[in-house]
């Protein structure tokens, strides 16, 4: 029921505002503007709410033709990830850090597969093997085709938004001494990964030194992240 009547109120968008070609779409809001408008949104602005989904629908429309373009029905997909659109204005958090384009498409992505699962357990009998239409090149397309790779993309966004906060984190609340000894300790920042003893002869000091530095900064970044 809510995806038919998302399903017509999109259609009805589209129609109305002549925005049935990706080039017609109202164009992304400057980073100024998105924050702007979210601030707003926060406090229950529902006209800002509405221009943050409205200038959004881009990335819906290049979600669903970049990664779906064969399947049957791609308008009521662009339906369905809108959906996940609004669900990604409505719980996105301006102010940890995070780029909303990032986090809208893991949502939009989300919703979609959601989607064809549900789709799946409505038609016990279909077989997740079961060819559900063709890419452009005549090759068919099954729904563990869509489900798999889909689901791969929404977990690298995942990993890349808590990466990104995480090394937010490390920035922001370790010590100096922290944070070097963790870019050692893992590798990051491009360097050689190493042991705690390693790091130790490096840095002329103790090992168990070490160990309670990478423990305490672990402990912090882990409290961070809940």
């Amino acid at each position: 029921m809510l995806t038919t009547l998302f399903a017509f109120l999109t259609k009805a968008l589209h129609m109305i505002l002549g925005i049935g070609m990706p080039q017609n779409f109202p164009p992304p809001l400057s980073d100024g503007e998105e924050k702007e408008y979210f601030l707003c949104s926060e406090q229950g602005d529902e006209e800002a709410r509405q221009k943050l989904i409205l200038h959004n629908l881009r990335l819906v429309s290049h979600i669903v033709r970049k990664y779906y373009s064969s399947a049957k029905n791609p308008e009521d997909l662009v339906s369905i990830g809108t959906i996940g659109l609004i669900k990604a204005v409505d719980t996105f958090n301006i102010h940890n850090g995070a780029r909303f384009a990032t986090y809208a498409a893991k949502c939009i992505q989300n919703e979609i597969l959601m989607h064809f699962r549900s789709q799946k357990k409505l038609s016990a009998e279909v077989s997740i093997n079961e060819t559900i239409d063709v890419d452009r090149d005549g090759n068919p397309l099954t729904y563990i085709d869509v489900v798999c790779s889909e689901e791969d993309i929404a977990e690298e966004i995942d990993r890349k938004i808590t990466t990104d906060k995480m090394l937010q984190c490390i920035d922001r609340l370790l010590t100096p001494r922290e944070k070097q000894i963790l870019m050692m300790r893992y590798g990051l920042g491009g360097i050689r990964a190493r042991t705690q003893r390693e790091i130790a002869q490096a840095l002329g000091i103790s090992r168990s030194y070490v160990s309670r530095i990478e423990k305490s900064a672990l402990a912090t970044l882990k409290e961070a992240l809940k």
